[in-house]
């Protein structure tokens, strides 16, 4: 089983109910088809990034399930051949998941070391700006480097 997101338009002009009835029909089809549905937000109607087909703006419906991959292209087709839906992706999450759980446990274990590093050594305070400014020598106006070749300005 894998994780996915499913980000499909929705033509602005079709009438609310279809469109539930549509996302409630794509949900029993992915739970027939032995999926989980763990997720379907409705975005509501966006302005397009560009026109698709005569549309400038469309109903953005987000459905994330958990299936198999036979279950996903059933979807995709259903999707491909509805006229109600103006553009749709499909994107496997479970990997990237994977990736930021790993992420987050390497982060922990960095902040718990420092914690536990932190905790037995106090680091020394750092003087303030101000304090820097205040005790530190004028800058020396910087010399100019010799150039081989060229007779020295007395």
């Amino acid at each position: 089983m894998r994780t996915y997101e499913e980000l499909f338009i929705v033509k602005p002009d079709a009438p609310e109910e279809e469109a539930n009835q549509f996302v409630e029909q794509l949900r029993t089809q992915l739970v027939a088809g032995g999926a989980t549905v763990d997720k379907i937000d409705k975005w509501g109607k966006r302005k397009l990034a560009y026109r698709v087909d005569k549309y400038r703006e469309g109903a953005y419906v987000l459905l994330q399930f958990t299936a198999q991959p036979e279950t996903v292209k059933e979807l995709e087709r259903r999707l491909r051949v509805s006229d109600i839906v103006l553009k749709f992706l499909t994107v496997r999450i479970d990997q990237v998941m994977k990736r930021l759980d790993k992420r987050k446990k390497s982060r922990d274990k960095r902040a718990a070391r420092r914690a536990a590093a932190g905790s037995s050594t106090p680091a020394p305070a750092q003087p303030s700006l101000a304090q820097q400014l205040e005790g530190a020598p004028a800058p020396a106006a910087p010399a100019m480097p010799a150039m081989p070749g060229h007779p020295k300005e007395s």
